[in-house]
């Protein structure tokens, strides 16, 4: 993963992501912006109790960063709702751009747009089916993940836009890691069949977790690619909930140049 200066401010890249032309991406970092403690600094959430215009000027300057665009935000609930942005919806003008409707993930076709995820040690998985040129974005958190809402997501794409996973590129955003991301009672949290993936008593790897999910959804294993960043592990970097429960969001996002 790549860290790029862009103006004031700092943002994170990935390398495999940056070689197709006309797909921007973008992981935010929390330096820099308008917000102050506990949210410093560059809150992207109106609804963790910051100063509302804060928020909007730190919106505003992500926007300046990553070369505009319709930038979307979606009301993430820790569910598996899929919200799909389609031409059609486009033409009708339909309110793209509304924050009101709950989904944890996000698909779209449409160039010109920006698909937001905000997180503090959930993961943002980034997708690119580069030859039906189709973008999404999820919110994983351990629910996400307990319900498969990255395999869900990938079937999306394939039932809505005929894309093949083979052709899919995913990246995982910083998050929880391994070494914070402790399940006390996990045997009543987390499904059987991801046990699996627990390291020592208590911990689990959300980050194999995806990729295992990604790869049985059709993805090919070398087309996943993560940073391996620990949220908890780099406050100075990212907000963290496990770290600091008041605190702010940062965001990922990806979408396709108009």
């Amino acid at each position: 993963m790549l860290l790029v200066k862009k103006k004031e401010n700092y943002i994170f890249q990935f390398e495999a992501l940056n070689h197709f032309q006309g797909l921007t991406h973008a992981i935010g970092c929390r330096n820099g912006g308008f917000s102050l403690p506990p949210f410093d600094g560059m809150n992207l959430s109106h609804g963790v109790g910051d100063d509302p215009e804060a928020v909007t000027a730190n919106r505003k300057r992500l926007l300046e960063m990553t070369s505009g665009g319709v930038h979307v935000y979606t009301h993430q609930n820790h569910e598996t709702s899929i919200r799909v942005i389609t031409r059609e919806a486009k033409r009708r003008g339909e309110a793209i751009q509304t924050e009101s409707v709950p989904a944890d993930a996000l698909i779209t076709d449409v160039p010109g747009i920006r698909l937001l995820i905000q997180t503090a040690d959930c993961q943002a998985v980034m997708l690119f089916d580069s030859k039906k040129r189709v973008v999404a974005n999820i919110h994983c958190g351990w629910r996400g993940s307990a319900a498969n809402i990255i395999g869900n997501t990938v079937f999306r794409m394939v039932s809505e836009f005929g894309c093949d996973p083979g052709h899919m590129t995913a990246a995982i955003g910083p998050s929880l890691g391994p070494c914070c991301a402790e399940f006390i009672n996990y045997e009543n949290e987390i499904p059987r069949q991801l046990w699996l993936f627990r390291v020592g008593p208590h911990h689990f790897d959300f980050w194999r977790i995806s990729r295992h999910q990604l790869v049985t959804a059709g993805l090919l294993d070398g087309n996943v690619h993560g940073p391996g960043m620990c949220t908890r592990c780099n406050p100075h970097l990212f907000f963290s909930y496990r770290a600091a429960r008041e605190t702010g969001r940062f965001a990922a996002l990806i979408g396709m140049d108009g």
